[in-house]
């Protein structure tokens, strides 16, 4: 399920996130410092954008960090 532009399911999503990022072995690639792979972090990142709106997605377009992504999403929709 991709994040609602509005945020309305964002609880929601966070949860099956963090689960699926950690079934693929990259969770830790959300946390600010990390000494993730560069490979590991596009995988993130590849995941994250399939799973936003797609005016999320081009909103945060120039954002290729997905720890910074993250940040970003929680300070927009983490009331």
């Amino acid at each position: 399920m991709a994040l609602d532009v509005n945020g309305k399911n964002y609880m929601s999503w966070t949860i099956d996130v963090k689960m699926h990022l950690e079934s693929m072995g990259i969770l830790d690639t959300l946390k600010e410092i990390n000494l993730c792979s560069s490979q590991d972090k596009a995988k993130a990142n590849i995941f994250l954008r399939r799973h936003v709106d797609d005016m999320l997605k081009f909103e945060y377009l120039n954002t290729n960090d997905p720890s910074i992504l993250w940040k970003d999403l929680r300070e927009r929709f983490d009331h």
